[in-house]
């Protein structure tokens, strides 16, 4: 097995991901890589949610805020050379769904969206799998449904 490393971006590049021909030069910036990874990875069916808990908490804080956005790259770490990339993912599976199918899948993904939206060549995608959601998760607490402890 050959070990795939990235190809550093010249000292004093303006910004990584830099694409050259004879034309020009294009740069793409780390938070375009990582966007582009996130959105791949929750299209993904069996990925309940991308990022840690905590991250996943501000992001939800973020999203009530009136004209709030969804940080499409929350839990995607991305490293970009001059033509190439190495991404890391915290997801949270969906109970049921086979961890290493879906690594697969969510692995599959990644590198072909990346490498067809940037023309960068992506080395390796490495995924964290930080919790399983459960179906009863998803039921929230309701004060009506439990009788009083105290009258």
């Amino acid at each position: 097995m050959t070990e795939k490393t990235l190809t550093p971006a010249p000292a004093g590049s303006v910004s990584p991901g830099r694409l050259s021909s004879n034309q020009g030069t294009t740069s793409i910036a780390d938070t375009v890589v990582s966007k582009i990874a996130g959105i791949a990875t929750k299209d993904v069916s069996g990925v309940h949610a991308v990022g840690g808990g905590a991250a996943r908490a501000v992001g939800a804080l973020r999203e009530r805020i009136p004209g709030g956005r969804t940080n499409h790259s929350q839990g995607v770490s991305v490293e970009v050379g001059e033509s190439q990339a190495a991404i890391d993912l915290d997801i949270i599976a969906e109970y049921g769904v086979a961890i290493d199918d879906l690594a697969t899948a969510v692995r599959r993904n990644v590198i072909d969206s990346v490498e067809r939206m940037t023309g960068l060549q992506v080395t390796e995608v490495n995924i964290s799998v930080n919790d399983i959601h459960l179906p009863e998760d998803d039921v929230e607490d309701d004060d009506t449904a439990r009788p009083a402890r105290v009258l």
